[in-house]
Formats: C-alpha cells, structure tokens, sequence
C-alpha cells in the first residue's frame, strides 16, 4: 500500500513538474527581435529563418541580423527550430519554427533551412511570402530547405528537394533559388572554398567591397541554374582546411553565388539572392558577411544606398560552433540571442 501512495505521489509530482516547464517554455521568447539603430534600413523589416541540422544556422544569422540591425538600421526578427516542450534550440528537430507569421510584415527573407518538414499552418507563412513576390536572400543549404519524407502525399510536399511533380521538380530549392541539393563537388570537411569574383560583372552592387572569401566549407555541385540567373561569384576547391590550402585544378569551378528574378503566383518577379557558402564558421569571413549584407540591401531596393565597404563589424562576441551532425550547442534558447546594449 505505501508504495502505491508513493508511486502515485511520484506521478502527481511528474505531472505538475511537465506543466509547470511548459507554462515557462510559452512564457518565455520564441524569437528574438533587434530593434534597427539609425540607418538606410530604418523602416525595413527582415526576417531571418533558420533550421539546419549540420551547419549552424542559428548562431551565424542572429549574428547578421545584430550587424544589420545596429549598422544598418533594419528591424531584424530571428526564428528559430524549437523544441516546444523546452523552448530550447534543437536543429534536429525538423516540425517546428514559431514565428513565421513575422513573414506579413517583411521586406526580406533570410533563410538557411535544412530538410525541414513544417505543419501546414507554418509552411504557408513561407509560401504566401513566396507567391507575393517578395525578396529572398538564401544560404547554404537552403537549395535544400524542405524534404517531405513523413508525409508524401501533403501539398506542400512538392516543394521537397527531390520533387518530381510538374512544374516543381527539384522543388522549392530548384524552382525558386536556382538549384537543388546535387553532391558535394569538393570533399566535404577536408576541402574548403576559395571565392572568385566573376569579373564579368564586378561593378554589381552586390560585389562592392567583396574580394577575399575563403570557406572552410567545400563546394557544392551546381548541374543547371535558370537562363535568368546571373552568377557573381564562382568557388573553386581548395586541398584542405585553411585559408592558405593550395587551389585544386582538377575540379571544375561551380557557381556559389548568383541572382535571379522569380516569376511568382502572384504575377511579381521576386529578387532572389542565392549562396551555397554561409555557415556559422563561414561567415567568419569579412567579405563573406559583406556579400550577404549588400545582397540584403540589393532585396530591399538599396542598391544605390550600398557604399563601397559596407560596415560588416561584429557586434558583441562571436564564437561560432564547427559544422558537423550533432554538433549543436545545448541549452541555447532565443533568449539566448537576446542583445542586450
């Protein structure tokens, strides 16, 4: 008898114990907003999206989004993959971004997702921005960004990588950005990538100040992008894992960072910047940061604002986590994110 009374007092205490956590998980942020300082972005809103398994996109964008919201002025919200018992950061986790609704109000979309498979009330966030036409500025893995492996039959599953249904094949990553997930054309993690400015077109905007980006990060494979699209930078393979690793010449340069315009549902051709470079170790890179920064205001319709060395300083301390599956840092929540001046 008195180890059933323990037992059951055992339960109650589990049951209050799970309440009680997830009363404090909804109370507490699910995002994190950066108020813009003064800057060619006061007034413009950007919403950056991040969801990846493996490279570590919720430490590199909250970083861009301090940089462009103390620099530059934007007003920047940060979503993020949460667990939503905890209100932790789990990249792993591939159903959940809160916050998407943020989309209403954006002038531009950051995102560096990774096979994420959303519940239809937050996929529509991303596809009704989509479908109005509105600007997209897309790193890493996002070529890649959705993959409907637990529900096939879902509408929103053409928008999977690997889609082959008409119209959408290759997906969101194929039909919008430019290109799908193909291979690594370098070695991943034992080869990096050397940028080369695509002198064709070095007076774009977007390339001001941009001249010396190297990532550890390896070159993706690049099969086919739209007549439309307009490469700024090529990467070539570089034999190891610095800086200073000499150019491979036996593999082919790819592309790794273009534009495009995107005819939508809606009728309005969409802005759309592209990298396959981005990680949170990648964006250590000075010009890196700079290209991703002027491709923002490029999406915003601030070209002509775009000086020739954009500010790209860090702000507050940045100590970004290697890439690698189940490398993520633990415990981190968007509170974690918080800037406070």
């Amino acid at each position: 008898m008195k180890n059933k009374k323990t037992y059951r007092l055992f339960a109650i205490l589990m049951v209050l114990f799970i309440n009680v956590g997830s009363a404090i998980a909804q109370k507490s942020p699910q995002w994190v907003v950066y108020q813009g300082n003064e800057g060619p972005g006061k007034g413009k809103h950007i919403v950056f999206v991040s969801g990846d398994e493996e490279y570590r996109s919720e430490e590199g964008l909250p970083m861009l989004a301090k940089i462009l919201a103390e620099r530059h002025g934007f007003k920047c919200t940060v979503l993020f993959a949460l667990d939503p018992n905890t209100n932790e950061i789990n990249p792993d986790l591939q159903t959940n971004i809160p916050g998407l609704e943020h989309l209403k109000t954006a002038d531009l979309m950051v995102m560096l997702l990774r096979f994420r498979e959303l519940p239809d009330e937050q996929m529509k966030h991303i596809i009704d921005y989509t479908n109005a036409g509105k600007p997209i500025v897309a790193l890493r893995t996002s070529t890649h960004a959705f993959s409907y492996s637990r529900n096939k039959q879902n509408p929103y599953a053409k928008y999977s990588y690997n889609s082959k249904v008409k119209g959408w094949e290759g997906g969101y990553g194929k039909q919008v950005l430019g290109e799908t997930w193909i291979n690594h054309h370098g070695v991943h993690a034992k080869e990096g990538t050397r940028a080369l400015v695509n002198g064709l077109v070095k007076e774009h905007p977007i390339l001001f100040g941009v001249k010396d980006i190297w990532t550890p990060t390896d070159v993706y494979g690049i099969v086919g992008l739209p007549n439309d699209a307009q490469v700024l930078i090529f990467g070539q393979t570089t034999m190891g894992m610095t800086p200073t690793s000499p150019l491979s010449f036996e593999k082919s340069v790819m592309p790794v960072a273009w534009i495009r315009s995107y005819n939508s549902a809606s009728g309005k051709k969409a802005k759309i910047f592209t990298t396959t470079m981005g990680s949170s170790v990648d964006l250590l890179s000075e010009d890196l940061r700079r290209l991703v920064v002027n491709a923002c205001y490029w999406g915003t319709g601030l070209e002509q604002q775009i000086p020739e060395r954009n500010n790209v300083q860090l702000v507050g301390q940045y100590n970004p986590t290697m890439f690698g599956f189940g490398k993520y840092q633990r415990g981190l929540s968007p509170a974690t994110f918080e800037w406070k001046k």
